[in-house]
């Protein structure tokens, strides 16, 4: 069974026979189904249960809505809340729940058309031919259809019988070759609605929308299908207690359907006086009699649509009582048999489902509809949509406004990407930094020494060797010794000396500019020393070009007997 939240596919095709239905449709599967119909203020009730080999009727119920008085019954909020009490005196707890439409609110129509493998084109073909026909605007219906048989041996009716059909017939148009009938059925959008708004009030779960004469000949077929011809048709009477309905079905296809009120006023042989008509206030009289006009005229309304086919088995069905009578009426004016269908013993059902069985065979066949595989044969809940109509030209703009999307999110998405690589590399970097900035000392001081290195080696000097030269010209540490000595620049040489005398300090610059340095006048300044050297002196000697130091011709004072600076045991110890 289809239903709104089921996955349905919309492409029905058919079986490839004749007799096929034209609709295929993926359903879901209902363990038990619970059909209902309004049959005035009476309520049918049909549980249906699937099962193999056939499905299951588990229970008929017929009851009488419980009516406020003076309520709306057409009101959907009013006839759910009815329903919902029924329900709940029958402690019926449905599940999925089918409903029909009757066949007084539904326009049907018989096309004659190519076949056609998919359906949803089929359907864009039924929709505009059937739009031309409807007493109302095409975009307030709900159309659904069904395929029936090929239509290339029928002899072709003549031009204009469509013209002579009564209100209320399923017209039968001029067949062709290779083509295949299609019924159409038609209904305004407000009714499928209003239906809906019932289940809601009730408080069902409505999975299906059928049609009431399609269920009534889905129930026929149940009832004799199994021991009659596959090309047998069946007239179907329904009798209801205000009205009759007359459904002429051939295999599984509806091929006449028309629905009629009662009057009092008919006649049942016109050609008769006055004086020789029965009583029409006899009880139930008129009420047999007005059913025997409408059904010979329906009748006769159809063998004059379908030549040929005018000798079909007359079925009765009904709870009014008045069944049997209408019976024997019917067999007298046609000349033909007519059987009282009683579906509660052709179909086997259980004794206590039997006594409603006759008034709810709409019901019976919704829910046997409702479980078969290929679902109801119309749907005004679930019907086949025509193929929505491609537009390239919108197609294209949504084709290229989803690359500009795609190729949007694809930019974003990289540069995020590069986005966080450049705040990972940053925090990276920070902590490099951070790192750095502590070792910032010891890289200052690496740099200057590493700049002085660099002047030292790069200089046209080697003043490493004016350094020993120095250390050799100079007086004998008892007397002197260097406290500090830089390169100034320029080639001068800065000497700080602490001495033990002035003398001392007058020979030094004596003995260094008889080696060849150029030396400023020395300042000597008197300062205190622990160790005895009085006198400081700050001196400043300036090589020039022309003096190359020769080590070899110089000796260097002798050490100190105390001299204790290389001995290797100090350096173990830390000491020095």
């Amino acid at each position: 069974m289809a239903s709104p939240s089921a996955s349905i596919d919309d492409q029905r095709t058919g079986s490839g026979s004749p007799r096929s239905t034209g609709r295929a449709r993926r359903v879901r599967s209902v363990g038990q189904v619970t059909a209902i119909e309004v049959d005035g203020t009476v309520l049918r009730i049909a549980q249906v249960t699937a099962r193999n080999p056939r499905p299951a009727i588990t229970r008929v119920v017929s009851a009488d809505l419980p009516f406020p008085t003076g309520a709306d019954r057409t009101d959907a909020t009013i006839l759910g809340r009815a329903i919902a009490q029924v329900l709940s005196s029958q402690r019926l707890t449905p599940g999925a729940v089918v409903m029909g439409v009757p066949r007084t609110q539904v326009v049907l129509r018989t096309l004659p058309l190519p076949p056609s493998q998919d359906m949803r084109e089929l359907a864009a073909v039924v929709h505009i031919q059937v739009g031309k026909d409807l007493p109302f605007r095409a975009d307030e219906a709900v159309i659904d259809f069904k395929v029936g048989r090929h239509l290339e041996s029928q002899a072709k009716k003549p031009e204009g019988g469509a013209a002579t059909e009564q209100p209320g017939d399923v017209p039968i148009s001029a067949p062709r070759h290779d083509v295949k009938e299609v019924l159409v059925a038609a209904v305004k959008r407000e009714v499928v609605e209003f239906y809906e708004r019932v289940a809601s009030a009730a408080g069902l779960q409505l999975i299906g929308l059928g049609l009431l004469p399609y269920a009534n000949a889905r129930c026929v077929k149940a009832c004799v299908g199994a021991g009659s011809g596959e090309e047998e048709s069946f007239a179907l009477i329904s009798v209801r207690p205000d009205e009759v309905h007359i459904d002429v079905i051939e295999g599984d296809f509806l091929q006449f359907s028309r629905g009629t009120r009662l009057r009092q006023d008919l006649d049942v042989n016109p050609g008769e006086s006055n004086e020789k008509k029965e009583d029409p206030t006899a009880p139930g009289e008129w009420f047999v009699n007005a059913a025997t006009i409408e059904t010979v005229r329906s009748l006769r309304s159809y063998s004059g649509l379908m030549p040929g086919k005018s000798n079909v088995r007359i079925l009765v069905v009904g709870s009014t009582g008045h069944e049997p009578a209408l019976v024997q009426s019917l067999a007298q004016r046609l000349g033909l048999p007519v059987t009282l269908l009683d579906p509660g013993v052709a179909l086997e059902l259980p004794q206590e489902a039997r006594p409603g069985s006759a008034g709810a065979i709409a019901a019976i066949g919704l829910g046997l509809g409702a479980v078969d595989p290929n679902g109801l044969p119309f749907d005004f809940l679930n019907p086949v949509r025509p193929a929505v109509p491609r537009n390239l030209r919108r197609i294209g703009i949504l084709s290229c406004l989803a690359v500009a999307v795609v190729i949007g999110f694809g930019l974003f998405a990289l540069r995020s990407r590069l986005i966080s690589q450049r705040e990972q590399r940053n925090k990276l970097l920070a902590a490099e930094l951070i790192t750095a900035e502590k070792l910032r000392p010891a890289y200052r001081k690496l740099l200057q020494q590493s700049t002085t290195v660099n002047d030292w080696v790069q200089g046209s000097r080697n003043w490493l060797d004016f350094y020993a030269h120095l250390s050799a010209v100079l007086p004998a540490s008892e007397d002197i010794y260097l406290s500090s000595l830089a390169l100034i620049g320029n080639g001068t040489i800065r000497l700080t000396v602490q001495a033990r005398s002035g003398e001392i300090l007058a020979r030094l610059d004596k003995q260094l500019r008889a080696a060849g340095y150029d030396i400023k006048p020395i300042a000597v300044t008197p300062g205190a020393n622990r160790l005895g050297y009085e006198f400081r002196s700050t001196v400043e000697l300036t090589v020039p070009d022309k003096l190359k130091p020769d080590l070899s011709k110089v000796k260097p004072p002798p050490r100190p007997a105390d001299d204790a600076s290389l001995d290797p045991r100090l350096y173990k110890t830390g000491g020095g």
